[in-house]
């Protein structure tokens, strides 16, 4: 197999690969949060509020999550009172 054609072989795979890391949720057709960290509501909840203050906000599946505002950084952060399973963003395992 020449040069070029092994070359355009393992581009080939490398877009399918990046593709299936950086895509979507496949179940949910959703862009994937990465890591996994904190959703934007969590920041939300916690504007005009100290370290400390109770604050809740409803998630994007229709769930109330209440917790206490914590410093992360320069920014304060909705801690929850009963934090997701680790694992996916939905809550599965992780594989």
């Amino acid at each position: 197999m020449n040069t070029i054609k092994r070359m355009l072989i393992v581009s080939i795979l490398l877009g399918v690969c990046a593709t299936n890391v950086f895509g979507s949720d496949s179940e949910t057709g959703h862009p994937m949060r990465g890591y996994g960290g904190p959703p934007p509501e969590a920041y939300t909840a916690c504007e005009g509020k100290s370290a400390g203050d109770a604050a809740e906000f409803v998630s994007p599946r229709g769930d109330t999550v209440t917790g206490v505002c914590e410093q992360q950084g320069d920014r304060l952060v909705l801690r929850p009172d009963n934090p997701p399973p680790r694992g996916n963003s939905d809550g599965r395992p992780a594989n």
